[in-house]
This record gives structure tokens, C-alpha cells and sequence, in this order.
């Protein structure tokens, strides 16, 4: 009886394993963690989880202190293509100017199936001219091929 359990999963392991494609792609966006900016270009006060999600809430009631916006990204992927494509896309809107769209892209090497982090910025004249930032999705490509994506509730 043993045996024979062992062998169907022997069996449906070697299935498995011959029915995946060897050199096919595979990605996730895990998290992402949107920051706002003060002038200096801080996004807290100190190392202090507590710290910073109290600066990000005064940053949010006062935002004419921000001065921009960080985008932390968790992600991970399996490629042969050495160069991946971590890109954000923005959506802002202000009460004077029609909604806008901004994108930001980072070449990214594979990770071999461990977690990395990657910050994009967006700051200056971009992040004036975007307005609030009232949506946002997070994509990792190989070339052509969306591997992973995350998104705002508003996107």
C-alpha cells in the first residue's frame, strides 16, 4: 500500500514538473508602499515604524509640505532576460488642470525567486504639474510580458 502511494505521487510530481515550461517567466509585485515626500526628501523622522506612519499622516493633512512622492516596491521574479522593467504609473488630478498621467520605469535584474526592494521617486516640477496622486499601479515586465502587478483601489 505504501508503495503504491508513493508511486501516483512520484508519478504526479513528474507530471507536474514535466507539464511546467522550463523557460517560462514568473513574477509578482508582492507590496508596494507609497510614501509622501517632505522638501528634504524624507518620508519620516526617524527609523521608528510608529514615527513614520505619524509623519506620513501629518504630511497627508498638510500637503503643502509635500514636495513629492516614493514608491517602495517589493517584488520578485524568475527571467532568462536579464533586463526586467519595474514601471509606475500615476494618475493625478488638481482643481484647475484636466487629470494627468505620469509613468516612471527602472530597469530591474531577476531575482532568483527572492524578494527584492526597489524605490522609484517622483519629485520637482512632475510631481507639481501631476497634482494629487489619486491612483497608481505597479507593473514588473519581462520585454512584452506583464509578470506582476499591484494597483490602488482607484486604478
Amino acid at each position: 500500500m505504501r508503495r503504491l502511494r508513493a508511486g501516483l505521487l512520484l508519478s504526479g510530481l513528474l507530471l507536474l514538473v514535466a507539464a511546467t515550461p522550463a523557460d517560462a517567466a514568473s513574477g509578482k509585485v508582492v507590496k508596494v508602499l507609497p510614501h509622501h515626500l517632505d522638501a528634504q526628501g524624507r518620508h519620516t523622522l526617524s527609523p521608528s515604524l510608529f514615527d513614520r506612519d505619524a509623519y506620513q499622516a501629518y504630511l497627508r493633512q498638510n500637503p503643502q509640505l509635500r514636495a513629492g512622492q516614493r514608491f517602495d516596491i517589493c517584488w520578485r521574479a524568475r527571467a532568462k532576460n536579464p533586463a526586467l522593467t519595474l514601471r509606475v504609473e500615476l494618475r493625478g488630478a488638481s482643481s484647475v488642470r484636466a487629470p494627468r498621467e505620469h509613468t516612471l520605469t527602472t530597469p530591474v535584474k531577476p531575482s532568483r525567486g527572492l524578494t527584492r526592494w526597489t524605490g522609484l521617486e517622483i519629485q520637482g516640477e512632475e510631481f507639481r504639474a501631476l497634482g494629487e496622486i489619486t491612483a497608481w499601479r505597479v507593473t514588473l515586465w519581462d520585454g512584452d510580458q506583464l509578470l506582476g502587478e499591484q494597483k490602488s483601489l482607484l486604478w
